[in-house]
């Protein structure tokens, strides 16, 4: 995700489905990969966050929290 200087970083509770959360996290031990002990080295929390700043930015979330 490409940061802009009019973005800052908050921590927020979210509510997001249980398969939604499985999915995030399997896609980022994919892409991750494994050592050769086979132990993922990936913090999937970041991933979360990074998921949902992705979508935010593509679903314009500036302009819907403008309409409210």
């Amino acid at each position: 995700m490409t940061k802009t200087n009019n973005t800052i970083r908050i921590n927020v509770n979210v509510e997001i489905t249980v398969a939604a959360l499985e999915t995030i996290v399997a896609k980022a031990k994919e892409e991750a990969g494994t050592d050769e002990k086979g132990v993922y080295h990936v913090d999937t929390a970041d991933k979360v966050s990074e998921t949902i700043s992705c979508f935010l930015m593509e679903k314009d979330f500036e302009g819907y929290v403008e309409k409210l």
